[in-house]
């Protein structure tokens, strides 16, 4: 027999040559409580597999192929560490595994923005937590080789089954390349449930919701087909690797160019726009290549900052539908109903002239996601205080994570908090010439300073004009002289709004219309 043929032989023998694991069943993880947990992998078709952990043994036989899969018994939190063992005709161990909460962080920029970030900058006082993150009990996933829009490769179009990364135990270390949002969520969680937390990071900056929603989910989705059949003629005759280098030669040309104008003080040339791979954010590849190799990870639940690369243009308004769209996929695909939830994006761009600006930035995804709140099992952390925008990165990401983690604390575990968020539109009712709305998280209602504004009412023409207002048994009550019979009010509609709606803990009423609101 030739060489090659017997090398070729060999390794096709062998592809199933023993147990497997995905990268995310590894050193250092964190284990979902509470919950049968998921432990799966490959083999060799009909190979017997067993399970070991917590003085638990399961077993299941691998099936045609190769694949195999095995729920142990509901765990109990433990900071403890204990091996795993997987066994068949080879044994795995799994070293250094705790037992508490697991959650995913997903997302755009913002979510994958870590605590020193060489593109996005530092958190604030990103040297003092470094140090402070004394925290074993934090477990953090991250894949080697994230995407980005600025490089090669291409997603793929087919669900993989893996992709490589490791989990990192927090120490001052290693927490400099975590995601902020995801490591001040943990760290809040941490310190409220006396728990382990695991945190599966998968975040891509600059990609919109598309991107992380299968194709399949949404191809069934009638409202979203004009979207689809946009990307399609934008991606059509893209060819990244051409366009990659020709930019390289492209900026080549430029630098030397440049040089020369420099050198005999004339002006520069403009530089070359950028390379942007923007296949990166075609519909369905990142969920292909970055969360299914997740599935079917136990977790308790999703946490999700991104929308900004949907804030603007013709499909802008489709948000809450994408959003909608990938809760319900996700939790098919993991076949459990867990928690979602998210950042209602924050102010950001010009501040607010007219009453209404409702084709401001992110104005309509603001609204979208306030209205997902109607999907059971879902929060939403409302931001629009908090600021520390630098390009649209707020820097001040542990006030941020704070509004995340309060409200999955009260709305998941149960923690007493009087009022975990801002108020929340309820109902409008039209008494004459007025409008009296009425909210949820409504205690203390009151104006943050000075007087109460923000509001902009209208009649049955449309126009928008500011409202006058006043709080009266915790309600708020909106009129316009000019205005006999509203029929609509909007509060904080812009892209940098003027509002001031607060509750007695000082948390901001989210943006709301009045009008076609259910």
């Amino acid at each position: 027999m030739k060489p090659a043929l017997a090398a070729l032989l060999l390794s096709a023998s062998s592809a199933f040559a023993g147990v497997k694991l995905p990268a995310v069943i590894s050193d250092h993880m964190v284990l979902q409580s509470g919950a049968p947990v998921a432990i799966w992998g490959w083999a060799d078709a009909g190979e017997e597999v067993k399970v070991e952990f917590a003085g638990q043994t399961k077993s299941t036989k691998a099936g045609t192929n190769g694949k195999w899969l095995i729920k142990l018994g509901k765990l109990q939190p433990s900071a403890e560490s204990h091996p795993l063992t997987v066994s068949g005709t080879n044994k795995i161990t799994v070293d250094d595994v705790l037992v508490g909460e697991v959650w995913l962080a997903s997302g755009q920029s913002n979510m994958e923005m870590r605590i020193k970030d060489k593109m996005h900058g530092l958190v604030d006082n990103a040297d003092a937590e470094v140090v402070a993150a004394q925290h074993p009990e934090i477990r953090v996933f991250v894949h080697d080789s994230p995407f980005e829009i600025y490089q090669l490769p291409v997603p793929a179009d087919e669900p993989a089954q893996d992709r490589a990364g490791s989990w990192r135990v927090c120490s001052p270390e290693t927490v400099g390349d975590f995601s902020a949002m995801g490591y001040f969520f943990a760290r809040d969680l941490l310190a409220a449930l006396k728990q382990p937390v695991g945190i599966l990071t998968s975040a891509v900056g600059g990609t919109p919701i598309e991107a992380w929603t299968s194709a399949s989910a949404q191809q069934t989705v009638p409202e979203l087909q004009p979207l689809l059949e946009d990307w399609k003629k934008r991606l059509t005759g893209f060819d990244p690797e051409r366009d990659q280098k020709k930019f390289r030669e492209d900026k080549a040309a430029w630098l030397k160019t440049r040089a020369t104008a420099l050198k005999a003080k004339q002006p520069a040339p403009k530089a070359p726009l950028p390379f942007k791979n923007i296949a990166v954010m075609k519909p369905g590849g990142l969920f292909s290549s970055m969360i299914a190799p997740l599935i079917p990870y136990t977790m308790r639940g999703v946490i999700w900052y991104q929308g900004e690369r949907n804030a603007a243009g013709p499909f802008t308004t489709l948000y809450g539908t994408q959003l909608r769209t990938l809760i319900t996929d996700w939790r098919a695909r993991w076949g459990d109903d867990f928690h979602f939830a998210y950042v209602q994006l924050p102010a950001v761009k010009g501040v607010q002239k007219l009453p209404s600006e409702p084709k401001g930035w992110g104005v309509a995804v603001r609204d979208q996601q306030r209205r997902t709140l109607s999907v059971p099992h879902t929060s939403m952390a409302i931001t629009m205080d908090l600021h520390g925008e630098v390009n649209g990165h707020p820097t001040n990401k542990s006030d941020y994570a704070k509004r995340l983690s309060t409200i999955v604390l009260h709305d998941v575990y149960q923690k007493k908090v009087a009022l975990p968020t801002g108020p929340l539109f309820k109902s409008a009712v039209t008494d004459k010439d007025r409008m009296i709305l009425s909210f949820d998280h409504a205690e203390g209602l009151k104006a943050r300073d000075g007087e109460l504004e923000g509001f902009a009412i209208a009649g049955a023409d449309g126009k928008f004009l500011w409202a006058s207002t006043k709080i009266e048994d915790g309600k708020v009550i909106v009129w316009n002289e000019k205005i006999s019979e509203p029929k609509a009010v909007y509060y904080s509609f812009a892209g940098n709004p003027k509002g001031n709606l607060v509750n007695a803990a000082n948390l901001p009423a989210s943006p709301f219309r009045t009008d076609d609101w259910q």
